[in-house]
């Protein structure tokens, strides 16, 4: 037990959580690096967010008008390690924290010197400086035939075209760059000495050959890149081997505790939300945005526009991404004036009006479904009347289209779905986000009414070897948001003129 009662903070979602005393043994010391920030937290072996034990370290990617989108590496490393210093401040009694899991950012990628340390930034995948080779890539691949063999189609924020244009434009840090990482293996490699690269991971690089879980070596081949310069790469159930005592000196709460190879955000996100098999659709509604289903086994084929990753030889994430979710709500917080005391969440509450701009809501670039990675917004049929209320109205309808396209594809491969589950950010600051969702889907959407599912869904990954006969907590879910039937009509037509504009300016 602790030594005293720690009150929740600011972070903690003290509605859904456990009191130490009363967490359940197994624990784990769960890591989550996102876009915005790094959060660290307990659960116990039910998957319930241990109360008072979770804290958060704020960040920003640092970008550019050129497509600049990078994030110091060793920034990230600190802020883990400070996570782990504050929310294990109060002692924990040694032995019941059993694994510590860590999720990043999808397709991140740091250069690694011979002394291991970062000679780049980490590029992040909203980082789309590669179009040029990426064009080039498109020209010289089979395109289809490599989404079939990674599950990824060549895009700038796979590392493919990443890694030629470093080869191209950097020669000096190509040259210095002994091993190229994600994120999540270089913080472990800072704070372990070693390092693995996890099997989600791997997949959302666009470099994993999804049925055999191993690298893909034509890729490897046009990127100039040596299998022997990336790490071994292993399922989330393998624990990394030969940790330094150090690590239990410096925490000895952490004593005797698993560290397992980090994972994508995605995957946490989709488990931690309730996606736990194929009959949940998972909306993350957050900087970014995705709509995905987790399938059994390793599906035969990958549908044109949806990525498929692999979770392991047991399961795969098939779905399609956003760039462009909370970010393009931040732009219209930054940029757009709003009329009189009118606020964004009273232009997402609102009802639909047929006045309202199309709007192709791509502003650091698209990726599912047409894999644009130079595409930039667009806003159609504006007039001298449309007011900034207008203009945010087409921007939030224009993100539900684009989560409807993924939607439209997972229709055939995911029959089984029942329920669609939104989770993130914005659905809590915007719930307005979640009925014009509804509206564009077609299906009711519920929102998972607590923070940090994908904190909790790494916990849960790790508790899949860690404590595999426990019952998983049910988090709590907000009411349903149901479509409204006259709203069919307006969709329809704005889905419409989406496509029109898509196929006009976009389209490659």
């Amino acid at each position: 037990m602790s030594s005293r009662p720690r009150p929740p903070r600011p972070d903690d979602g003290a509605d859904f959580s456990v009191a130490l005393e009363d967490a359940r043994d197994p624990l784990v010391m769960a890591l989550d690096v996102g876009s915005t920030g790094s959060r660290g937290g307990l659960h116990d072996a039910t998957g319930t967010p241990v109360r008072g034990y979770r804290d958060k370290i704020e960040h920003a990617f640092t970008t550019g008008a050129d497509g600049t989108s990078v994030i110091d590496p060793d920034q990230v490393g600190d802020e883990i390690a400070e996570l782990l210093d504050r929310v294990l401040a109060d002692p924990v009694p040694a032995g019941r924290i059993a694994g510590v899991a860590l999720d990043t950012f999808a397709s991140s990628l740091v250069g690694v010197g011979a002394g291991n340390e970062a000679v780049t930034p980490c590029f992040t995948y909203a980082d789309s400086r590669c179009a040029a080779q990426l064009a080039a890539l498109r020209q010289e691949l089979d395109e289809p035939a490599v989404l079939q063999r990674t599950g990824a189609l060549l895009h700038t924020s796979y590392l493919a075209p990443r890694l030629r244009w470093l080869r191209e434009t950097d020669p000096g840090a190509w040259a210095r760059a002994r091993r190229w990482m994600s994120l999540g293996e270089y913080i472990h490699l800072r704070l372990l000495g070693t390092a693995r690269a996890g099997t989600s991971t791997a997949a959302w690089t666009g470099l994993l050959d999804r049925r055999t879980g191993q690298w893909d070596a034509a890729l490897l081949e046009v990127c100039g890149v040596a299998a022997e310069q990336l790490h071994e790469v292993v399922d989330p159930h393998e624990a990394i081997p030969d940790l330094p005592a150090t690590v239990a000196q410096r925490w000895p709460a952490l004593e005797g505790a698993v560290w397992f190879a980090p994972v994508a955000d995605g995957l946490g996100a989709q488990l931690g939300s309730g996606g736990t098999d194929d009959s949940a659709l998972v909306v993350s509604v957050a900087t970014s945005g995705a709509a995905r289903v987790l399938l059994p086994g390793i599906p035969d084929r990958v549908p044109p526009g949806l990525w498929c990753y692999r979770v392991d030889e047991r399961r795969s994430l098939l779905g399609g991404a956003l760039n462009d979710v909370g970010r393009a709500v931040a732009w219209l917080e930054d940029t757009i004036a709003l009329p009189g005391d009118t606020t964004l969440a009273d232009v997402a509450a609102a009802g639909v009006a047929e006045a309202t701009p199309v709007v192709l809501p791509f502003f650091s670039g698209e990726r599912s479904t047409g894999w644009a990675g130079e595409a930039r917004a667009l806003f159609a049929d504006v007039s001298a009347a449309s007011t900034g209320a207008d203009l945010a109205r087409g921007v939030l309808e224009g993100v539900a289209a684009s989560y409807a396209r993924v939607a439209d594809l997972l229709e055939g491969p995911a029959r089984g779905v029942e329920r669609v589950v939104a989770s993130g950010r914005v659905s809590r600051d915007l719930p307005g986000v979640l009925q014009i969702l509804a509206d564009a889907l077609g299906k009711p959407v519920v929102r998972a009414d607590f923070k940090r599912a994908t904190l909790r869904g790494t916990a849960l990954l790790a508790l899949e070897t860690l404590a595999p006969d426990v019952e998983r907590a049910r988090p709590p879910y907000a009411p349903a948001h149901e479509p409204v039937a006259e709203r069919a009509e307006h969709y329809a037509a704005v889905r419409a003129r989406f496509e029109e504009l898509y196929a006009a300016v976009v389209s490659r």
